[in-house]
């Protein structure tokens, strides 16, 4: 029964457990404005979240509806500001500008985080531990096509010792790895996310054993075969940066 929410006793000393001097949270977005409303309002509701800066990186062309969608969610807890958007990897650049938490989060705009303690949780893990990416484990908010991603935990096990594979929807960066990395690279249309997580040493990259949820409209949209076939084609291609650059019909 904490008498102050952002603060914890350890040791005879209050200690200040607000994310706000930590972290910076990221989100890409484009003509998502119903989905990324319940994505901002489920952010609020994390703990110790009071103050923290939410970058939303958007590139909609649906006459402001989405912004609107933005600005009038119920968001009391976090400071929601717009940023200029494009494509992810640039967005997600767009929004890291100016900012000087020692983390940030990139979240994709439709990810909704129901554990209430997992982004205080995380950044701790990634303070005690040093790590320099962390991601979780995924699921879709429906149900459906959740095999896939219990299989993609299996992957993502067996790849991080030699190559971490994160998904873009869920990306902890330390901001000066990511920086050291010279962020996502601009020119990517495809895959920036695992692209970039490629680079990070296996024993700076975490997996959180918890789950964030998301819809199943990447798999809907482009089919099941495509979606496999690109994540395998993707790690092939880890070392060949000029197939990142190309869309291969992502965006189609």
């Amino acid at each position: 029964n904490n008498k102050y929410p952002y603060q914890k006793f350890t040791s005879g000393i209050f200690i200040d457990m607000s994310l706000s001097k930590d972290l910076t949270i990221v989100i890409p977005c484009k003509n998502e404005g119903l989905i990324i409303k319940k994505t901002l309002e489920l952010i609020n509701l994390q703990s110790n979240i009071k103050g923290v800066n939410v970058m939303v990186a958007d590139s909609s062309t649906d006459d402001g509806f989405t912004q609107k969608c933005i600005l009038t969610s119920f968001h009391n807890n976090i400071n929601v500001k717009i940023v200029k958007g494009g494509f992810p990897a640039q967005a997600r650049n767009n929004g890291t500008k100016k900012i000087k938490t020692p983390y940030v989060l990139f979240l994709d705009a439709d990810i909704f985080i129901r554990e209430f303690s997992l982004l205080m949780d995380m950044v701790e893990q990634m303070k005690k531990n040093d790590y320099h990416l962390s991601t979780t484990k995924m699921r879709t908010d429906d149900g459906e096509y959740n095999y896939v991603y219990q299989s993609f935990d299996v992957i993502q096990y067996l790849t991080k010792f030699s190559t971490p594979f994160a998904v873009g929807g869920f990306m902890l960066f330390n901001r000066e790895a990511f920086n050291s990395l010279g962020g996502f690279n601009p020119d990517d249309r495809f895959a920036e996310d695992y692209h970039l997580s490629s680079k990070i040493k296996p024993n700076k990259f975490y997996v959180e054993d918890k789950i964030v949820y998301t819809t199943s409209r990447r798999f809907k949209n482009k089919g099941l075969f495509y979606m496999v076939k690109m994540m395998i084609k993707s790690w092939f291609n880890r070392n060949n940066d000029e197939f990142f650059t190309k869309e291969h019909n992502y965006w189609t």
